[in-house]
């Protein structure tokens, strides 16, 4: 029997590198294998209590019906007190942070329209953008002084009049710049007089460290908040990675054809969910602080213990909860080192190459998980790096 055919779109889409991961993880566990994950960015801290508490009261008065499909309206004016937009016009719902990029590219990206994607990026966005039928224009970035950088010389040099939107992400998974006002200057230059869209997730915006803070570029000027989808949600944030909540801002227009692709694809996550959200902004951050905190912790632990191991060196992250290890001193590709210490020392990473070239002889090391998974990893990790050297 002949196989069916599949559409051109679905042609182009591959695993995450994440998924491919899990995929090898799977087969050793069946195996009996006993395995330290250091790849996943899910929190291992229970959502707080007060949240989980506002979801089950939301259950026991009924709040089980279709919601609001750009929001619950108390929702909606908990993320305005947060952000500066209209409750009403500006601000949409979505399930998850993915939805909400999907939705964004969906409503933006005609096809042959061009997006700056800064690499190394996360590779998720890789087949939303395809799907939307856009063309990915990756922007390589260097490593100076201890951290990657993305230069607006270059992304200026990469436009040509096909392109349309810069994709930004800031903390930078995988690399965990946090980008400096002054960078994000230079940037905004470049996407007002590209006549650009820049699409902004900010999904670690609680995840900072050392007197690295988080600037959401639409505070940058009126113009730039003009030409700016913000894509957000609660998983990092608040440890519901579960909940798939999340929301987006931007000019009524735009947020207007966003609400168009929502309603063909979704219905906005659960009522009783969306109360939660709620009161996970309304109520005390102290849960919020704490998580960071311990993240900060947990960074030390990696930088302490991976630091001049087998001649690398830890990136030491500003954001977010992944540390990128420079282990270009071994002069081997990235996805062999990763299988090295997967398969021999039971240590689950990424490699920095399926994250972009420019990420090519990194490995991403993450920290949501802590505890005795974090201890063992990295005693590991570095028996397998200095088996390598």
């Amino acid at each position: 029997m002949s196989e069916l055919p599949l559409s051109e779109r679905v042609r182009h889409l591959r695993p995450t590198a994440v998924n491919s991961i899990l995929a090898e993880v799977r087969t050793l566990r069946q195996q009996g294998r006993t395995l330290y994950p250091l790849m996943r960015g899910e929190p291992d801290f229970p959502t707080p209590p007060h949240i989980v508490e506002a979801a089950i009261t939301a259950l026991r008065n009924g709040r089980t019906s279709y919601p609001d499909n750009r929001g619950e309206l108390n929702l909606r004016e908990a993320i305005a007190q947060k952000i500066p937009y209209d409750p009403g016009t500006e601000i949409l719902v979505t399930t998850g942070a993915t939805f909400g990029i999907h939705a964004a590219l969906t409503a933006l990206l005609n096809p042959g329209d061009e997006v700056l994607l800064p690499d190394p990026i996360y590779d998720a966005y890789t087949s939303p953008i395809l799907l939307a039928g856009g063309v990915i224009r990756g922007i390589p970035s260097k490593i100076i002084n201890g951290r990657f950088t993305l230069d607006a010389e270059t992304l200026d040099a990469a436009c040509t009049a096909s392109t349309r939107l810069l994709l930004l992400n800031t903390p930078w998974n995988p690399t965990g710049t946090v980008f400096t006002q002054a960078e994000l200057e230079r940037i905004a230059q470049v996407v007002l007089r590209r006549n650009l869209i820049l699409l902004s997730d900010e999904i670690y915006e609680a995840v900072t460290y050392n007197g690295s803070h988080h600037i959401s570029p639409a505070t940058l000027s009126p113009e730039l908040r003009a030409r700016g989808v913000l894509i957000n949600s609660v998983s990092k944030t608040y440890a519901m990675t579960g909940w798939r909540a999340g929301y987006c801002a931007a000019p009524a227009a735009i947020t207007q054809a966003m609400f168009l692709v929502l309603q063909q694809s979704s219905r906005g996550p659960a009522t009783f969910v969306q109360d939660a959200v709620t009161a996970a902004l309304n109520g005390s951050q102290d849960c919020v602080e704490a998580m960071r905190v311990e993240y900060a912790r947990r960074r030390a632990q990696v930088i302490e213990a991976l630091d001049g191991v087998a001649g690398c060196r830890v990136l030491a992250p500003q954001g977010g909860f992944f540390a990128m290890l420079d282990a270009r001193v071994l002069q081997r590709p990235s996805d062999d080192i990763r299988r090295h210490l997967l398969h021999q020392h039971g240590v689950v990473v990424a490699h920095g190459s399926a994250y972009g070239l420019s990420g090519e002889g990194t490995l991403r090391v993450a920290f949501a998980t802590g505890g005795d998974t974090l201890d063992r990893g990295l005693i590991e990790l570095r028996k397998g790096l200095e088996a390598l050297q």
